[in-house]
C-alpha cells in the first residue's frame, strides 16, 4: 500500500526515536534483525535481505507505519463532532506501532512517569548499550537475552525505578512465565488482567502495551497527555478531568477510539512544545 510522503513524515515524527530508526531524504530506514529496511511511502528498499527476509522486512514495515489503517473511515466517523478539527490538524497521521512484543513492553515500562521526550531519551540510551550496531548508524534494538546480560550496566540509560521492572519483566519473559505472544490472541480486556498480574505494569501500561504491540482497541485513558488534550479540547482544567470523563467521550466512538486517542495525545505534545 502507498503512503503519501506528508503522511509517512508525519508517522514517522510521532514514532520514538530510539536509534533503530531514520527519516532521511524521504525514506524510512529501519533497522531489524534481517537487517537495514527502508520505505519512501510507495518503495521497499531490501536490498541487503534475502527473499524469505524480505517478505519478513515489508510485514513489519506495513506493521510499525499502519499502512492497512482505513484514515477515511475514521475521519468520517469523527467529522460531526467536537474532535473534528483533529482531521486537518493532523491529516495523513497514522499511529506508530513496535516491530516486536518485546520492544512494546520495554518501551512502554521506559514511558511510566515521564515525559514523552525524556522516556524516548532513556530508550535510545538503553538501545546503544545494549543493543547491536548496524548500517547507516542504525541500532538494532536489544532481545530480551541481551537485556539480560547487560544487566546493572543498563541503569547507565537513567531509566530509574523502571530498570528494575524492565530486567525483572525480562527475566519473566525468558522464564517462559511471561508470554506476550499469547496475548496477542486475547481480547482487550483479557490481555489488560492478564498483564497487570505481573510486577511492573499497572493499568495504564497494559493499555498502551496493547495498542502499541498489537494494534489492539484500547489507550491508556488515564494518561496525562489524553486528559490534557481533552481538556484543551473542551475549554477545561485538566485536573478536572478525570479518566472516566476520558472514557465518556473517547469510548463511544467504538472501533476508532484507540486512534482517536492518539490524536488527542499528538495535539497535546504539540501545545506543550508550543508552550516551549
Amino acid at each position: 500500500m502507498d503512503l503519501p510522503k506528508e503522511s509517512l513524515k508525519k508517522t514517522t515524527h510521532e514514532m520514538i526515536r530510539n536509534g533503530t530508526w531514520s527519516y532521511r531524504d524521504g525514506v524510512f530506514w529501519m533497522c531489524l534483525p534481517e537487517g537495514i529496511a527502508g520505505f519512501d511511502g510507495e518503495n521497499y528498499y531490501l536490498d541487503d535481505l534475502g527473499e524469505k527476509e524480505k517478505k519478513k522486512a515489508k510485514k513489519v514495515i506495513d506493521f510499525v507505519l499502519g499502512l492497512e489503517i482505513d484514515l477515511d473511515s475514521f475521519y468520517s466517523e469523527i467529522s460531526d463532532s467536537k474532535f473534528s478539527f483533529l482531521i486537518d490538524e493532523f491529516w495523513g497521521l497514522r499511529p506508530p506501532a513496535s516491530p516486536t512484543p518485546y520492544q512494546a513492553l520495554v518501551e512502554t515500562i521506559a514511558q511510566q512517569q515521564v515525559s514523552f521526550e525524556f522516556a524516548m531519551r532513556t530508550i535510545e540510551r538503553l538501545v546503544k548499550i545494549a543493543g547491536r550496531k548496524g548500517k547507516l548508524g542504525l541500532y538494532r534494538f536489544p532481545e530480551v537475552e541481551e537485556v539480560l546480560r547487560a544487566g546493572e550496566r543498563i541503569r547507565k540509560a537513567k531509566l530509574g525505578y523502571r530498570a528494575d521492572y524492565i530486567l525483572g519483566l525480562s527475566k519473566e519473559v525468558i522464564e517462559g512465565k511471561l508470554r506476550l505472544e499469547d496475548v496477542r490472541g486475547m481480547s482487550e480486556e483479557e490481555g489488560i488482567r492478564y498483564l497487570i498480574g505481573f510486577r511492573g505494569i499497572g493499568r495504564w501500561s497494559a493499555e498502551l502495551f496493547l495498542t502499541y504491540a498489537f494494534r489492539k482497541n484500547t489507550y491508556p485513558a488515564g494518561d496525562l497527555g489524553i486528559r490534557r488534550g481533552i481538556a484543551a479540547i473542551f475549554g477545561l482544567r485538566a485536573k478536572e478531568v478525570k479518566e472516566k470523563d476520558v472514557r465518556d467521550l473517547i469510548d463511544p466512538f467504538g472501533k476508532w477510539k484507540n486512534l482517536l486517542a492518539f490524536y488527542v495525545i499528538c495535539y497535546d505534545r504539540k501545545l506543550q512544545k508550543n508552550k516551549k
